[in-house]
């Protein structure tokens, strides 16, 4: 399958990632875009990661070739789990606090 087709479909779940951060004020649904972005970039890079793997191995076979992406997008999962893990308990505090999930709502927690 060509590239140009991952491409496209990581641009596109990119953009209604941030069309949902910018558009929705509920916290967990902007969690959720933001998880989406993620992932998106984590598509990009293994698909990267595959085409250039096709590219060095026409030349000579090279078991280790092309599996930069694929650690990158190891570490991206490690992270964004651990950002969950953060980002939940923060939201759960959050609803407990003003019995809301809605965003606005923590402008009125300044004063």
């Amino acid at each position: 399958m060509p590239i140009n087709y991952y491409i496209f479909l990581a641009v596109a779940l990119f953009c209604i990632g941030v069309a949902g951060v910018l558009t929705r004020r509920n916290a967990i649904i902007i969690f959720m875009c933001i998880e989406l972005m993620l992932n998106a970039v984590n598509l990009l890079l293994v698909a990267f990661s595959k085409m250039h793997y096709h590219a060095l191995s026409a030349g000579a076979p090279n078991p280790n070739a092309g599996i930069d992406g694929q650690l990158f997008v190891f570490f991206i999962m490690v992270v964004a789990a651990a950002e969950v893990s953060v980002g939940l308990a923060i939201i759960v505090m959050m609803y407990r606090n003003t019995h809301s999930v809605d965003v606005n709502f923590l402008n009125r927690l300044k004063h």
